[in-house]
């Protein structure tokens, strides 16, 4: 054995580690919801009735600068979704007939919606896996807002901003 080599002995001191991430910090983490994204960006929803025509619903999305409407009844209950890309598409189907057309005629009925308790991740899963980019937002059968996929996408660079300065702070001191 080399003569530097010192065996521990009773009286060492057991070294203390620490530990700046661990699958159990990054997993209790806070997770961010629906409803904290909702509440950044505001809870107005803009429908739209599904006796309106797309010349109507063009002309709201234009003058909003928004990219889907939610097609509501009188009551305020969703009956569907219609987006630019609806729009497009029946554009290149009936071209120069589509305008008069209906919302209700040209809308998405079966929407994707979730709840305020949902985690942005699994959202964004969602719109993900099924290629659309907007998400009525429902708590006890009411509209309560709406998400795009980039109010996701930067609520979560923002997250990533600030945890990149807490990690700076840290390590600087």
């Amino acid at each position: 054995m080399p003569s530097s080599y010192q065996a521990p002995t009773r009286g060492d001191q057991a070294k203390k580690t620490t530990h700046s991430q661990s699958a159990e910090s990054n997993i209790s983490h806070d997770t961010a919801t629906v409803q904290q994204l909702i509440s950044r960006k505001g809870d107005t929803v803009f429908t739209i009735s599904p006796k309106d025509t797309l010349s109507t619903a063009v002309k709201v999305l234009r003058d909003r600068r928004i990219g889907a409407l939610l097609v509501a009844d009188g009551t305020g209950a969703l009956q569907g979704i219609l987006s630019e890309r609806d729009i497009v598409r029946k554009l290149a189907e009936t071209p120069g007939q589509t305008l008069p057309q209906t919302v209700g005629e040209n809308m998405t009925s079966k929407v994707e919606t979730c709840a305020p308790s949902e985690p942005l991740v699994s959202v964004l899963k969602r719109m993900n896996e099924g290629r659309f980019r907007h998400m009525p937002v429902v708590a006890d059968g009411q509209l309560c807002g709406i998400l795009t996929i980039g109010d996701v996408v930067n609520y979560r660079l923002n997250e990533l901003e600030y945890e990149a300065l807490q990690l700076k702070q840290m390590i600087v001191g």
